[in-house]
C-alpha cells in the first residue's frame, strides 16, 4: 500500500517540489492558507487538507518546506501542530535550514512524535524542476532508507550524513561558506572596477579562470552582484543568522568564514540591512 505523502509549505520551492512528488505517482496531501496555490495544486492532482492538524493526522511521510525555524515552531507545536496530531509511525522530514534545537523541541513536544529527520536542501526551482536538488538528510538510517524514494521525485543526490542534526551542521558550513565567498566575489568585482574591468566581463571570464566558484556562476547568471544580492541575501541572511544561532548552541567560534561574512561589502548581516 503506497504511502500518502502530506506536503506544508507550498511557497517558491515548496510547490514545484508537489508537482513532482505528484508527477512521479505519490499520493500527496497538501496544506496551504492561498487560494490560488491551492487551485493551482488541486488541479495538478494533489488532495488538500483543512488545517495543519487535518494534514498531519492523514500523513504517513509528512514533508515541510518552510522558510524558518519560527515558521517550524509555530506549525509544529501546540495541540493543532503537526507533532501533536502525527500519525501513528510517520516520519516528519524538514526541508528547513534551521537549528538542532528546533526539531529537538519538535520531538518532545509530544510523548510519540513522528520520526524527525533533518534535510536541508541545496539548489534553486530549477534545480528541483529538473530532479537534481540536493537534499542532506539526517537521522535513523532506516527512517532515511524509507524517504528516500520519495525525496528522489525531486532531488538527486540524496546524501544521507549521520545522527539527526548532522545535515543541519552541514548545510550551515555550506551556506556560510558560499556567503563567505559571495563577499569576496563583491569585492573582487571592487577591485575590478579600480581596475577598469567591467564587472559583466570579470564574471564571464571567472567561468573559465582558477578562481571559478558557484557564487561568480550564478552571479553571472542572473545578471550581476547587485541582482545577486537581491536574489539570494534574503534567503542568505537568514541561514547565516541561524548558522550563528547554531555555533552559540554548540560553543564554537565561526572563525575566518564569520569574518568575511561581517566584513564583505554586500549586507548580509541582519543589521547592515536594516532588518530586525
Amino acid at each position: 500500500m503506497a504511502n500518502t505523502v502530506g506536503f506544508l509549505g507550498a511557497g517558491q520551492l515548496g510547490e514545484p517540489m508537489i508537482k513532482r512528488l505528484l508527477g512521479a505517482g505519490n499520493e500527496a496531501v497538501v496544506y496551504t492558507r492561498r487560494e490560488e496555490v491551492r487551485r493551482r495544486l488541486e488541479v495538478s492532482g494533489a488532495a488538500t487538507a483543512d488545517s495543519v492538524a487535518d494534514l498531519a493526522r492523514g500523513s504517513d511521510i509528512l514533508i515541510c518546506c518552510l522558510f524558518s525555524d519560527t515558521q517550524l515552531r509555530e506549525t509544529g507545536l501546540g495541540s493543532d501542530g503537526f507533532i501533536a496530531n502525527a500519525k501513528p509511525g510517520a516520519i516528519f522530514v524538514s526541508h528547513t535550514t534551521g537549528t538542532l534545537s528546533t526539531l529537538e523541541a519538535l520531538r518532545d513536544g509530544s510523548p510519540a512524535p513522528p520520526v524527525i529527520l533533518d534535510a536541508p536542501v541545496s539548489g534553486t526551482v530549477e534545480n528541483i524542476t529538473a530532479g537534481n536538488l540536493t537534499v542532506l538528510i539526517g537521522g535513523p538510517s532506516d527512517a532515511v532508507a524509507a524517504v528516500t524514494p520519495i525525496l528522489r521525485a525531486y532531488a538527486d543526490p540524496v546524501v544521507a550524513t549521520g545522527a539527526l542534526g548532522s545535515a543541519l551542521a552541514l548545510k550551515l558550513i555550506n551556506n556560510l561558506l558560499f556567503a563567505a565567498n559571495a563577499q569576496l566575489l563583491a569585492a573582487a568585482t571592487q577591485l575590478g572596477d579600480r581596475l577598469s574591468v567591467a564587472p559583466e566581463v570579470l564574471l564571464s571570464t571567472l567561468q573559465v579562470c582558477s578562481a571559478r566558484s558557484h557564487a561568480a556562476e550564478q552571479a553571472h547568471r542572473v545578471g550581476g552582484m547587485d541582482r545577486f544580492a537581491e536574489l539570494a541575501g534574503p534567503f542568505l541572511r537568514k541561514d547565516i543568522a541561524a548558522c550563528r544561532e547554531a555555533a552559540a548552541e554548540a560553543g564554537v567560534e565561526l572563525g575566518l568564514l564569520d569574518t568575511a561574512v561581517r566584513e564583505g561589502p554586500l549586507a548580509l548581516d541582519h543589521a547592515s540591512a536594516g532588518t530586525p
